[in-house]
This record gives structure tokens, sequence and C-alpha cells, in this order.
């Protein structure tokens, strides 16, 4: 009998193997013999977390541009050194002086926030307000960051205290056709009178002002445009002023240890807007809201190197990791590093729900709705993408139709074919991933 059971166990243990080295011939045959993928840097990492073990990898130690994978490592960070509410700001009461800083929260006055704690605690307080302001330590822009996407609504700039995303958002009035923006303050800025050649209505900004101007036409039914404003103390503590209908004296002064704390938006929810549509500003907020914990002033890169010393400790490879959204090209992460980092991610929310809610999912939301279609009427895959010219990645997690749990890093660098083309052929090897193993 006993002899039996190991012959049994023998042959087991070969059809296993067998099966295990088809799927990969299978897997490396799909990525070499791509044409498309062919004529520049791929990387490619396939991980099964049921067996806790690398099932396929090309290039998989070598450093790639993330792009926006980086806002894994951002989320990762934020899960654990934030609760279940964002900190949006500290104060302390003197006399009759409420003295208040900035914590980096990303959501203050954003229309798609419903943080309204911060506002009704500052327009209804009985004393007299100052704000702290000087606590960030950083410039505008992140390492890298290209100059010349300064009116880009993907590049909005960094501050202790943002006041509506730091961006002004431009549209016509559904019930009037006149051109607004919010917040309303700017519209004080807006010229007529610009050259328009093109046949489309857009909204111009200075380069180093906050002058707007739009062309002498009318604006048509629907338009909307976001453009970041250039910020300082002077023009948030104006912006405050207008909306709380109250004074704000600026003060230069550091956060002492016993100040109080004022929460506000759930960070799950943050989260996701980061997560789903790759919001840039709320990944470089996020860091900045991370550095609050750890003392006074307002730091990416403190909050980067805490991460990298007490939770990101042990990669497979050097974290070369410049700022929170991977808009800098001075990122650069391996395939390795992003699986590695997602087994963690994975441990650190604790269930595939809650997982997945954060992430796009394919077929469904986020910026993989119209990438993938269902498989059997089910979304397969729940990952991150991460583009710039040139670049284009995807780095999450496939349930396949045998109910294996694999995690993926797929990243492509230094192409010049149409991003559409890498995109195609990646969803063919993941679809293929699902349907074959």
């Amino acid at each position: 009998m006993n002899g039996l059971r190991y012959f049994f166990f023998i042959l087991l243990t070969y059809f296993y193997t067998n099966a295990i080295a088809q799927s990969n011939k299978q897997i490396k045959r799909l990525v070499n013999e791509s044409e498309i993928l062919s004529d520049h840097f791929t990387g490619f990492a396939l991980y099964d977390c049921d067996k806790e073990k690398m099932i396929y990898t090309l290039n998989a130690d070598k450093h790639f541009t993330p792009a926006s994978n980086t806002k894994l490592f951002t989320c990762y960070t934020a899960l654990e050194m934030l609760g279940d509410s964002i900190p949006s700001l500290r104060y302390i009461i003197k006399g009759d002086s409420l003295i208040f800083w900035g914590t980096g929260d990303p959501t203050l006055y954003r229309k798609d926030f419903n943080s309204n704690n911060i506002h009704f605690f500052l327009k209804n307080a009985p004393q007299k307000l100052f704000w702290a302001y000087s606590n960030y330590e950083g410039n505008f822009y992140g390492r890298g960051w290209p100059y010349g996407d300064y009116d880009a609504d993907y590049q909005a700039e960094i501050s202790a205290l943002p006041f509506a995303g730091n961006l002004v958002t431009f549209f016509t009035d559904s019930l009037t056709g006149k051109l607004q923006c919010y917040p309303s303050y700017f519209s004080r800025f807006v010229k007529v009178g610009y050259n328009n050649t093109s046949k489309t209505f857009s909204v111009n900004r200075s380069l180093t002002t906050n002058d707007f101007s739009i062309p002498n036409s009318t604006a048509p039914l629907g338009f909307k445009q976001q453009i970041p404003y250039k910020t300082s103390p002077e023009l948030i503590k104006s912006l405050l002023e207008d909306t709380l209908k109250r004074p704000i004296q600026l003060i230069d002064m550091p956060m002492p240890r016993n100040v109080h704390t004022l929460y506000d938006e759930a960070t799950d929810t943050v989260y996701r807007a980061m997560l789903l549509p790759s919001d840039n500003f709320i990944a470089e907020q996020l860091l900045l809201v991370c550095s609050s914990t750890l003392g006074a002033n307002l730091n990416t890169y403190a909050a980067i190197k805490y991460s990298k010393e007490n939770y990101l400790n042990t990669p497979p490879q050097q974290l070369i990791w410049a700022d929170g959204s991977g808009l800098s090209r001075m990122d650069f992460f391996t395939p390795e590093s992003l699986v590695y980092l997602l087994l963690k991610l994975k441990e650190k929310v604790g269930n595939d729900e809650r997982l997945h809610q954060m992430l796009p999912e394919g077929g469904r939301k986020g910026s993989l709705k119209s990438t993938y279609q269902l498989d059997l009427g089910k979304p397969f895959v729940w990952a991150k993408t991460g583009t710039l010219t040139g670049v284009h990645n995807q780095s999450g997690y496939i349930i396949t139709r045998k109910g294996k749990h694999l995690i993926y890093s797929f990243m492509n660098n230094n192409f010049i074919q149409p991003t559409a083309a890498i995109r195609k052929e990646m969803v063919r090897i993941i679809t293929a991933i699902r349907k074959d193993n």
C-alpha cells in the first residue's frame, strides 16, 4: 500500500511539474515571439501567490522608468503611515488666536470630495485666524518634472495647504451658457483677446503668473478645462478669506509639539481617487501628509526615506524613488521590485475585495475600464498603469480561469510605436495568461 501511494505521489508530482513547465513555455513564447515587444526594452515578472514563487521573468531585475506605477509605492506608504482618515489641519489656540498649519491634505475645497470639516471649523472659530504658512520644505514641482507642462491639469503645484487641488476649473454655466471658473476668485485675472488660430476654444495661462487669457469667442456648451495656478501663501490666504468671508493673517511660526489635529476624508476614498484615474496631485500631496506624521515640517523625501527604511527595506533591487506620482523620469524600479511591493500591499490591505476596489479594474472602472474585456462575464485583472512618452507599464493582480492568484509587472520603456499598440499587445498576453492558467 505504501508503495502504491508513493507511485501516485511521484505520478502527480510529474504531471504537476510538467504542467508548470508547459505553462512557463507558453508565457515565454507569448512574450518572446511578440513582434510588438521586439524593438524596445521590455521587462516582465509573473508571480504565483498560491505557490509563493516566481513563474516567469524577463529583464525582471533591470530598472525601468515606472511612470504612474510609482503611485503604488505612495499608496502602500500611506497605508502604513496614516489611519482611516486624512489628518487635514494642525492647530493650537493661544488666547484669542487660532494658529493653524497645513498637512498637505489634497482634498481641501475640491468638489469631488466631501471634506467640509476644515471649512466649518475655520469659518465658525470664535478666535482670530493665523495661518503658519512656512512648514513645507520643498519646491512647487517635484524633482525632474518638465517645466513645459506648467499649464497641464496633471501637473498642479505642490503646497502645504492646497485649495481646490491647486487648479482653476473653467466651465460653461449650464443655465446661462457663460464661461465661469472655480474658484471664482480667479475671474479677476481673466482677460479676453488672445489670437486663437485653433478652432478649439481654450484658456491660456502665463508661464510665471496667474494671468489667464481667453479668445474673443464664445465658449461652447459643455466646455471644461482645468489649469494649475501659481501658488503662494498670499494667494492661498486670499482664497481662504474669499471663501470663509473672514480675515486671516499670515505668520511664520514653527509648529509646537502640543498641537491638535483635525481629520477629514476617509483615506480609502482618497486612495481610490488617486489610483483609479491616476491623480498625480493627490499622490504628491499624500507623501506630504505622510511626512506630517513624522514631525513639524512637510517634506516629500522625508516620507520616502522613512518608508524605504521602515516598510520597504528588503526589496530585491534598489528602489530609486524621486516623487509621489511618477511624473519624474528620475524614478526607477524593477519588475521584481514591483511584485515585491504588490505582495506587501496585498498583505497590508488584508482582503482582496478592498484591494480590488482601490485599483483600476479591467473592463469596469478606472484607467483599465476600456482596456480589457470581461472574461466569462467577470473582471480578471486589477492593475495600475503608468504612461509617459515612450513608457507604458502595468502592474497588478490577475485571477485566472482556474482560480490561480497571480501578481505581475509588465514594463515597456523606450518604444517609438504608438502607445495604443503596446497597450493592445499587453492586453493580449495578460488575457492569454488568464485563460490558460
